[in-house]
């Protein structure tokens, strides 16, 4: 991976960068305000950070919230925040709680082996959960918290702005697509979804947790891998 250089006084937040795993080298070589050094592609990717350092500020400062309540870190997101592809999963596990990452548990490493079998690093793409505190026991998000986090996970979208989102599970599948829908019909479809005004390209297929409680199902999940991988090749986007 490339590693971008970034001025110390730039007002970064660097409890986002280490949060959401970026790859960065800072130095102590003054701005030349004399000249525009920045130049467009830093820009974008400057208030991307900014804009995701607000959400995980306003994410943390949540109130009356269980799950806040029972756990020991916020879980925010992780991998290249420039990415193309971005996952949406369920909630953190106890892995994920003590580390405050996303996917690091068993279903992390399932999740980076079938990302790797359509050839693609973990490290080029975006995650993040619907919900952003492990629930107690590892339960199933309420649908009263799903909604209330959805609310952060299409803000979250719509600042990360991918070309492909993958909900995985049910929970992520709710949270975008209403509670009205069956995973098992909906898999391996692809959807146009408006969040925030913008259309995203959006496909469902079953969460890792749950191919390891039923390693039966990987053959779809295996399906729905290759149709994410042909619309990648066919459409010529960079991951």
């Amino acid at each position: 991976m490339i590693k971008k250089t970034i001025n110390q006084n730039h007002n970064f937040d660097l409890d986002l960068l280490k949060s959401i795993d970026c790859n960065y080298i800072f130095n102590n070589e003054p701005i030349d305000r004399s000249k525009n050094k920045i130049n467009n592609m830093d820009k974008p990717e400057e208030d991307k950070i900014k804009k995701l350092a607000n959400l995980k500020q306003e994410i943390n400062s949540i109130e009356d919230c269980k799950l806040k309540s029972n756990a020991a870190k916020l879980v925010f997101g992780d991998g290249n925040i420039q990415s193309s592809l971005m996952i949406v999963g369920e909630g953190p596990g106890q892995k994920e709680d003590q580390l405050g990452k996303p996917f690091v548990g068993d279903a992390g490493n399932l999740l980076n082996k079938m990302l790797k079998a359509i050839k693609i690093e973990r490290e080029k793409v975006y995650i993040t959960n619907v919900v952003n505190y492990r629930p107690p026991n590892n339960r199933k998000p309420e649908q009263s918290e799903i909604y209330r986090y959805s609310e952060y996970l299409k803000k979250h979208i719509s600042i990360i702005d991918p070309k492909i989102l993958i909900l995985m599970g049910s929970t992520a599948m709710e949270a975008i697509l209403g509670s009205n829908k069956k995973i098992s019909k909906e898999r391996g479809l692809w959807k146009e979804v408006i969040i925030k005004q913008n259309s995203y390209k959006t496909i469902v297929t079953f969460h890792p947790a749950y191919l390891l409680r039923k390693p039966d199902q990987k053959k779809f999940s295996w399906k729905d891998l290759k149709i994410i991988s042909k619309e990648i090749n066919d459409q010529n986007i960079k991951i």
